[in-house]
């Protein structure tokens, strides 16, 4: 039915890459599989759940057109375990799908190409270009913050917004807000919620080269993002996303700068005893120069003292400690600078000068 011969490191690669749009478990059964297409000169690998889909292409010879659906993780082992650089694969009219390399040969069952979806066709919209080093890092600083539960399904997405030569990357999910901005040469008004699992297989196949762009065509509900050879598409999410802007406060009677290190080293000695079944808050008190942070559940104690610039109000808070340590995991500065206007509003986390990133978290309710 089909036959190929290509290099086995660029196949093994393909596979693992596209196998991650693959359903994990589907009443589809196809959809749990990736579909290898023959074609003249070339194979294309397709990976796709009816919510992302990831496709790419790779050099071959000796090709006879045809296609077939696979198992990525047993045809990936199979082919990763070839003795030469070079293999075969070869489809048989009972779809028995063989790899020789050498003189090693092994077979998998295959399934009929035409029990996969196709990748849904979109009228190109609007386009846009942006360096895969900086997006990586846009994301990598935002992603934290989007939601894990479909109670609001469009804040398990993260807001793409550019408006005014201003590109604006928002996540949130009620408890904590993070927004990384970057100035933009791009005229254009663009406005979409890109799911959270497509950014992160649209990260993963991102490199850290300044020339290297991410080209990503968008329409009123599709996007796709070309990478590296990778195209991947994703469903946009529909709704309204949060008034992120009118969250951020403008004023505030508490500033402190604080070393970034010493104060995610306190946090982690926190979460040691802070679990499932000992949760406490962290608790934060700013006076005359110092942070005092202190933890205590069933588990034990933890009391920390840092020194910090402070000016305004002395003021003690409270926050659930993951939550607070991710932030400041995220901001990628020696130093940041909170502000604060009571033990009850969100605390703010910015750097000492510009406004790359915005990390809002809110406060949990101290026990006296």
């Amino acid at each position: 039915m089909s036959k190929f011969t290509c290099k086995k490191s660029e196949l093994s690669s393909a596979i693992g890459n596209v196998s991650r749009a693959a359903a994990f478990k589907s009443t589809i059964t196809a959809l749990e599989g990736i579909k290898i297409e023959v074609k003249e000169n070339k194979i294309c690998l397709t990976g796709y759940d009816l919510e992302l889909g990831i496709t790419t292409e790779v050099e071959a010879t000796n090709c006879e057109k045809g296609a077939f659906i696979v198992n990525p993780k047993l045809f990936a082992e199979m082919i990763r375990r070839m003795p030469d650089e070079e293999v075969t694969v070869e489809v048989d009219s009972t779809l028995s799908t063989k790899i020789t390399s050498n003189k090693a040969a092994c077979a998998v069952t295959s399934l009929p190409a035409d029990e996969y979806p196709d990748i849904p066709e979109f009228d190109k919209e609007k386009s846009l270009s942006i360096p895969q080093s900086l997006l990586k890092n846009m994301i990598g600083q935002t992603i934290f913050a989007v939601a894990v539960t479909d109670n609001k399904p469009i804040l398990t997405g993260e807001l793409f917004e550019i408006e005014n030569g201003v590109f604006n990357l928002v996540a949130i999910d009620g408890y904590r807000l993070a927004v990384r901005s970057e100035q933009t040469n791009n005229e254009d008004y663009f406005r979409f919620v890109v799911p959270a699992k497509s950014l992160k297989e649209v990260s993963n196949l991102m490199n850290d080269e300044e020339d290297n762009m991410c080209n990503i065509i968008t329409s009123r509900k599709h996007i796709i993002f070309n990478i590296n050879g990778y195209s991947v598409f994703s469903r946009l999410l529909e709704g309204q996303f949060h008034n992120y802007k009118g969250s951020i406060p403008e004023i505030s009677t508490t500033e402190v700068i604080v070393n970034t290190r010493e104060v995610i080293s306190a946090l982690e000695r926190c979460m040691l005893i802070i679990s499932d079944k000992a949760k406490a808050p962290v608790r934060c008190n700013f006076d005359n120069g110092t942070m005092k942070i202190s933890c205590s559940t069933i588990l034990g104690k933890v009391n920390d003292e840092i020194e910090v610039d402070f000016s305004g109000n002395t003021i003690e808070i409270g926050f659930n400690g993951r939550y607070f340590l991710d932030a400041l995991k995220a901001s990628e500065t020696d130093k940041v600078k909170f502000c604060m206007t009571g033990g009850l509003s969100a605390m703010k986390i910015s750097p000492l000068e510009g406004d790359k990133f915005t990390f809002l978290v809110l406060p949990v309710r101290l026990k006296d």
